[in-house]
């Protein structure tokens, strides 16, 4: 179904971070429709990368509870962009250290997507991180995640058996290993 022109939009609630709306517009034949949708500020994603001396290229992961799905989920760092105008390197870096406990020494931006046209419109900016220097977590009140710092083999192997079931993660692992980023030395642009 590609809707027509929007009829008419109404706030249902504002959130803290989202709005919730509900859409009316023309569908085929003239006929009003209508279609809930989530406003969303936008996002970012980092895919984190450590050269160990003795364990080789290694993504930093989290296990990230998530109240939604009632589950824990192996994912990357991610968050909202909490201000306006907020550059997304900025906020990439801010939820590098807040979730895993590391500073990057490099951020350079991947890529950006769309995470669930059909519900919110989300945009999401992926950012790879490296030259990371611990600093220690600052997890914000209703987080519960623990780091997993994980050889890049065995990153991609969870995506291919389904253990890596978030869908940003899963995207942006095999999209670094595309572009050749997840071998040591991996390409310094983007």
């Amino acid at each position: 179904m590609t809707p027509g022109r929007s009829v008419e939009r109404t706030v249902l609630r504002k959130g803290r971070k989202y709005s919730f709306e509900v859409v009316r517009f023309e569908g085929a034949g003239g006929r009003t429709l209508e279609h809930e949708v989530v406003r969303h500020p936008g996002s970012v994603t980092v895919l984190p990368l450590l050269d160990d001396p003795a364990r080789g290229r290694c993504a930093v992961l989290i296990e990230n509870e998530r109240i939604a799905v009632g589950e824990t989920l192996v994912e990357l760092p991610a968050g909202t962009m909490d201000k306006p105008g907020e550059p997304a390197e900025k906020a990439a870096a801010r939820e590098l250290e807040e979730e895993t406990g590391y500073r990057a020494g490099s951020v350079r931006r991947l890529g950006g997507f769309y995470t669930t046209p059909g519900l919110t419109d989300e945009w999401m900016e992926a950012f790879v991180a490296e030259e990371l220097t611990p600093v220690g977590q600052r997890l914000e009140a209703d987080e519960r995640i623990t780091v997993r710092i994980v050889r890049v083999p065995e990153a991609l192997a969870m995506v291919e058996e389904g253990r890596i079931r978030d869908a940003k993660t899963a995207l942006v692992l095999l999209w670094a290993a595309r572009l050749g980023l997840l071998e040591r030395g991996g390409s310094p642009t983007i």
